[in-house]
């Protein structure tokens, strides 16, 4: 059932990659690079060149490294992330004290952990503060988790597990296509699994802190926009010293993959756009310098803390730890794109930093 959900999932993503040749896409989503000069209405960023990148596998061809979440913990920071390879999906884990030394850190992959071989792709990974343990969230096929007290010892992940014993009927055909690239945080009484669906919704379950991870209900979607305008990978942040929320979801426009961006002041609030700009971008070739990918597609915003809030600093230059592809290479078969990941780094004011105290 699981191989199955995966093939119809990722049939689902290379009709979009194929879609970008054509698709007419809306006009602002293009615009020239000109429009960004520096304003507090929209975002400018910088981006590093490829940081990492597949490492042999005797068992496997891998052609992509995709999808990641990092946090900063003990004097490290901890990357994991997606393998695309001829056997599949997978996820993997590298730590490494700084950036500079991302290309030659080891990569792990966990299905060598107790988390175990199979469809596992879309890690999210957070502390989990109440229970002094490490979470790490990531789809397969539905919602699962695994847990450990130690990061820095990739042997230690728990089996993996699902939140779900079945499938909120929202996310089931007729009514629903699915759900994909599952995200958690919590405020103080609750943590929300967020979820998109590859078909312009947002989607949002809740448990009380004291259940976690047990006891997700009340699925309902949060977000709605057009099919390409909210595709796939939110995110979730609260700002420090603030009770607003931000949600970034990518989007496909003609240039590529990019990133919107949404806030509220709670969890459970209306989402609105944040910035000025046609389609709230956050990132996207237009506003990126240097960039070397076709568009921004699925990444994470560095966090200020590792635990489950995913609280960002916005007195800090914002940095964004993103997946690119040569714009060059487009294979018949999805799995087969060549996905690195890069960092962006923000330049200049913004509708984040101006909610910086003065």
């Amino acid at each position: 059932m699981r191989e199955m959900k995966a093939r119809i999932f990722f049939s689902a993503r290379l009709a979009a990659v194929a879609l970008l040749a054509g698709c007419a896409g809306d006009a602002s989503a293009g615009s020239p690079a000109s429009s960004w000069a520096p304003s507090h209405g929209t975002f400018r960023w910088t981006s590093s060149a490829p940081l990492i990148g597949p490492q042999p596998d005797p068992s496997q061809t891998v052609y992509a490294v995709k999808d990641p979440s990092v946090v900063f913990a003990n004097g490290k920071y901890h990357v994991f992330m997606t393998t695309a390879g001829s056997k599949g999906w997978g996820i993997a884990y590298t730590s490494f004290a700084d950036w500079s030394s991302a290309s030659t850190a080891p990569i792990f992959n966990l299905d060598k952990s107790p988390i175990g071989p199979g469809y596992r792709a879309a890690p999210e990974v957070f502390y989990f503060a109440p229970q002094k343990r490490w979470y790490l969230i990531f789809q397969g096929g539905d919602p699962m988790y695994s847990t450990t007290t130690n990061i820095e010892d990739p042997m230690s992940w728990s089996p993996a597990r699902p939140f779900f014993a079945t499938a909120p009927d929202i996310t089931k055909p007729p009514a629903g296509t699915g759900w994909l690239d599952f995200y958690i945080i919590c405020d103080d009484t609750k943590c929300y699994l967020f979820n998109t669906d590859d078909n312009g919704h947002v989607m949002r379950s809740e448990t009380s802190i004291d259940q976690f991870p047990n006891g997700f209900h009340n699925t309902t979607i949060v977000i709605t926009q057009p099919r390409d305008d909210a595709f796939e990978a939110s995110s979730h942040y609260r700002v420090k010293g603030t009770n607003i929320y931000l949600t970034v979801v990518e989007a496909i426009s003609p240039k590529g993959r990019y990133f919107r961006i949404w806030k509220s002041d709670g969890l459970e609030g209306a989402w609105v756009p944040l910035g000025k700009a046609t389609k709230n971008p956050l990132a996207m070739a237009d506003n990126v310098e240097r960039i070397w990918s076709e568009g921004v597609s699925h990444g994470e915003l560095i966090r200020d803390t590792p635990d489950q809030t995913q609280v960002i600093d916005p007195c800090k230059p914002l940095r964004f730890l993103f997946q690119g592809n040569d714009p060059s290479v487009h294979p018949s078969d999805y799995i087969q794109l060549p996905y690195r990941l890069g960092l962006l780094t923000a330049k200049g004011p913004n509708p984040i930093t101006d909610m910086c105290p003065k």
